[in-house]
């Protein structure tokens, strides 16, 4: 027989009324019993056993409770917290209700139905946010880079790294939130880091609102690459990044490496643009000999005309000159205005591949972490930095971080060769997590009653065959 142990709980006691269908009349009321809607929980769940992530970041923080006052572990918090997010409940308020939920219980290893041992609520993982120190939030970036190269399985020859930064709106007064003049609103910047052929995260770091300057990039990079370094001394590594990262601190870093390089967006100015005039004036001939033949009939009109170019180039605080490449192009007259000049600049280590080849296909491919970040901001919801600490929203970032890497971990290992292998995250909560459950709790079992007419029957099979599978042992976790 089952066991009945659920508490008490104040059920809405209001029906709810929907129009009759085939003659019956249609209520509903909040009194079904044990039943979830987070299946998700579950395979986060079976993704993290296999990747060890809340191990690694459990380890990184240290607990300084009482243990008399402790009745949630580190370990337990993290986990909620972070499957929490990654299910789509961003809002730590959300914490109140879903302490209940038996698959969440169950997820994070406890009995489903006892009335005890109840998962934490929001104001603890306020007490949590509020508590982590700076050194606490520098071993969970740590662990952050850590857990990116354990979930390779030998180092790599080349990695390529994207490096951006994206605007958490603030509202009130959060620490070190400023008024950002290109995004016209008081902010923090948070800057993410992917690897560009797996999409992995990388790092994850939350800055106040103005703009970075070339040692605090240089900083945050210098943690990187030494982590990178320890683990993997021979893999080249290339790192990319628009004009926010052209910076000769961080320029430096990179070729003190010996084995790396950097492709950065370069600001213009009116030493670049003087070097460029040759080059563009070239492309306006070029666009007024197309405008001239598709007049006559001879050709087709262009929508604009491109020419790539590259020189050398020393800003006075460089440590020395570097190759930048031009991108001269000219957009044709339209609406009754002149013909428009779009020079672009972009500062290289590299030698080999030609201009318009270093530009078009490696320098321009850095623009797949835009859609990268938007999983992270918009799915997972990483700008909800509303706290008025920074340590604190600080903190928030990184456990949003946390649950891209399960995602991105479950497409890996879950999703491969499925309707979902490229999916965002938004899609696999809606299409693979929100199933509705029924639990049932025995003495020595938990049942889970899954709807028939589940349209992802198949799907759910397969992913927990693979997520489950025995013989898929566990990964070691990466020394620190």
């Amino acid at each position: 027989m089952p066991i009945c142990t659920r508490p008490a709980v104040d059920f809405t006691p209001e029906q709810l009324r929907f129009p009759p269908a085939a003659g019956f009349t249609v209520r509903a009321d909040f009194a079904g019993g044990e039943i979830s809607s987070d299946l998700g929980a579950l395979l986060l769940a079976a993704v993290d056993r296999r990747i060890g992530l809340i191990d690694r970041l459990t380890v990184s923080i240290t607990d300084s409770r009482h243990t008399s006052y402790i009745n949630h572990s580190m370990r337990d918090l993290l986990t909620k917290r972070i499957f929490q997010i990654a299910s789509g409940y961003e809002d730590g308020n959300d914490a109140n209700t879903l302490r209940h939920d038996p698959l969440f219980k169950l997820s994070a290893g406890r009995a489903p139905l006892y009335a005890v041992r109840l998962l934490a609520c929001g104001a603890t993982f306020s007490r949590l946010e509020g508590s982590l120190r700076r050194s606490d939030i520098y071993r969970m970036a740590r662990a952050l880079v850590l857990q990116f190269i354990a979930g390779n399985a030998c180092a790599p020859a080349t990695i390529t790294l994207d490096l951006n930064h994206t605007d958490d709106a603030t509202y009130g007064q959060q620490a070190l939130s400023f008024y950002n003049h290109h995004y016209c609103r008081h902010c923090y910047l948070a800057l993410l880091g992917f690897e560009a052929n797996s999409g992995a995260l990388v790092t994850a770091v939350l800055r106040l609102g103005k703009r970075p300057t070339g040692a605090e990039n240089a900083m945050i990079m210098k943690g990187v690459l030494s982590l990178l370094r320890q683990h993997w001394p021979s893999t080249h590594i290339l790192l990319r990044g628009d004009g926010h990262f052209s910076n000769p601190e961080l320029m430096q870093l990179i070729q003190a490496d010996g084995n790396a390089d950097f492709i950065f967006g370069l600001p213009g100015n009116s030493v670049l643009l003087g070097k460029a005039e040759g080059l563009m004036k070239n492309a306006r001939g070029h666009l007024a000999l197309h405008r001239s033949l598709a007049t006559q009939g001879l050709r087709q009109a262009v929508a604009a005309v491109c020419l790539f170019g590259d020189f050398e180039y020393a800003a006075k605080t460089w440590p020395q000159a570097f190759r930048v490449v031009l991108k001269a192009e000219v957009l044709p007259s339209s609406g009754g205005l002149p013909a428009k000049d779009n020079e672009r600049f972009v500062v290289t280590s590299l030698r080999g591949p030609s201009p318009r080849t270093l530009y078009q296909q490696d320098y321009c491919a850095r623009g797949q972490a835009e859609n990268l970040i938007k999983q992270v901001k918009c799915d997972l919801k990483s700008d909800r930095t509303s706290a008025s600490s920074f340590l604190a929203n600080f903190a928030r970032l990184l456990l949003t971080a946390s649950t891209y890497v399960l995602h991105q971990q479950l497409r890996h290992l879950g999703l491969q060769g499925t309707p979902l292998a490229t999916a965002q995250p938004r899609t696999v909560i809606l299409t693979l997590f929100k199933i509705a459950v029924r639990v049932k709790q025995y003495k020595d079992r938990v049942l889970l009653h899954l709807p028939s007419s589940c349209p992802v029957k198949a799907l759910l099979a397969q992913v927990c065959h693979r997520l489950y599978s025995p013989n898929r042992a566990r990964p070691m976790l990466a020394s620190p």
